[in-house]
């Protein structure tokens, strides 16, 4: 009777012994699935073939994906033909877009980047629980090649059974919670795995959209230079005069004026723009209250308008940042050569797009001493707003923008201007000051108030 006992007693173990060990197993070959499935014999050749067909299709496909795209840009382009205000607000709805899709990216990288950190953390949890979890195995083998005995058979050698039976009930709940806790990290994983899988596909769209929304700007920004360097003949020579006057010109003031006073094309959009002050001076105080609040309101702001919707002035908490990016230097703050900032430093990311902050008249457009590309917008009144630093310019001397259109493009941050090597910075910086009859001023007051809390947050 007490060896059928001690039979059943050994086949019970040995029971919970294989389930457990097999429950195990499967949990370590779940773990594992996906970091290292077994290799199979395979005709190498047939293998680089087969990929080498499959890129071509990707090729092929791509090009054709690419060729539409074209077409359909080319067609948009010529519906605007002529159409000034449609151009420009396809520019401006473009380059609003590559910015909202560019938040989503940034905002989808770091999704990713959490969900791929507590990946590697349930891995290396895995890991821990698995030395753990094959020492206990190892424990119950033993016991397996050497359970211990029946009481009744051996009442000799009760001290063996009574230890053995305290180190298997010590040892099952431990098991039972090691178990429940890989259990739930396992299930983490496979829901981490399928998160991660979503942000990718979801990024790998959002960066086809950012691509042909890209095409599409650069399109339109050719169509609308066109449209305006056809009417100019003597734009190259217009050019080089605009760079002999910026290598004689001592200072920003000082460029300003020369352009003003040498440059043809930037004589007569001073004087479109002191027009405009004269016109708006004419404006009964109810009509200028209408032009604030249409302007106010970016949706109702007229796209074909030609001179300033309203003066600088009262522009106040409505502009928009010229780029995406984080303030990395404020106005009044101290300088790193003794003095103080005269603009705000904004970093941005690579190849960012920059707008027009406030409609105006092209000043000067080209590279100057250590801005890089600098551009100088006459906003009217006495103000100017200075853009420095970007890798490209998209317009010319004379030629009027509205607030948001595109007239620029960062680089990616390997060219340093004098504002990006003073504060240090490893991505491209967009240098902002604003002038008012020769003194840089406060641009603070002139951003909205959403505006700089995006900056800031």
């Amino acid at each position: 009777m007490a060896k059928g006992k001690g039979r059943r007693r050994e086949r019970g173990l040995g029971a919970f012994r294989a389930v457990l060990a097999l429950a195990c197993l499967a949990v370590f070959a779940s773990a594992r699935a996906q970091e290292a499935a077994p290799s199979l014999p395979v005709d190498q050749k047939a293998v680089d073939l087969e990929a080498k067909r499959r890129d071509f299709q990707g090729v092929q496909s791509n090009l054709a994906q690419s060729e539409a795209e074209k077409k359909k840009i080319e067609a948009e382009i010529a519906s605007y033909q002529n159409d000034r205000a449609a151009l420009v607000t396809a520019l401006i709805d473009a380059k609003k877009k590559i910015e909202e899709n560019e938040a989503r990216i940034a905002e989808a990288q770091s999704r990713l980047d959490t969900l791929t950190g507590s990946e590697a953390a349930i891995q290396r949890s895995l890991g821990s629980r698995r030395d753990v979890l094959m020492a206990v195995l190892a424990a119950l083998q033993r016991m397996g090649h050497k359970p211990p005995p029946a009481m009744l058979a051996e009442p000799q050698d009760v001290l063996r059974a009574i230890r053995s039976s305290m180190l298997l009930g010590a040892v099952l709940p431990q098991l039972r919670s090691e178990t429940e806790a890989l259990a739930n990290d396992l299930q983490d994983l496979v829901s981490l795995r399928a998160s991660i899988a979503k942000e990718k596909a979801d990024l790998a769209a959002d960066l086809d959209f950012r691509r042909a929304e890209r095409a599409r700007l650069e399109a339109l920004i050719e169509a609308r230079q066109k449209s305006i360097g056809a009417a100019r003949e003597a734009f190259a020579a217009e050019q080089a005069k605009a760079q002999a006057l910026a290598g004689q010109a001592a200072n920003l003031k000082d460029l300003i004026s020369r352009m003003e006073n040498e440059l043809d094309s930037s004589r007569k959009a001073a004087e479109l723009a002191r027009k405009a002050d004269e016109d708006r001076a004419r404006l009964t105080e109810q009509e200028a209250e209408d032009a604030k609040a249409r302007f106010a309101n970016a949706p109702q702001r007229d796209p074909a308008r030609l001179a300033p919707a309203i003066a600088f002035a009262d522009a106040k908490g409505m502009l928009s940042l010229p780029a995406a990016g984080t303030v990395i230097k404020y106005f009044g703050a101290p300088s790193d050569f003794g003095g103080v900032e005269k603009g705000l430093s904004l970093a941005t990311r690579a190849n960012a797009i920059v707008s027009a902050p406030s409609d105006g008249y092209i000043a000067f457009s080209g590279p100057w001493r250590s801005y890089g590309q600098l551009l100088i917008v006459n906003a009217g009144g006495g103000y100017y707003v200075v853009l420095a630093g970007m890798a490209r310019i998209d317009v010319s001397v004379g030629q009027f923008v509205l607030a948001g259109e595109p007239v620029g493009v960062m680089g990616d941050g390997t060219a340093k201007t004098a504002a990006a090597v003073a504060i240090g910075a490893t991505q491209p910086v967009l240098y902002v000051e604003f002038r008012k009859d020769g003194a840089a001023i406060d641009p603070g007051p002139w951003w909205s108030k959403s505006e700089m809390q995006r900056v800031r947050g």
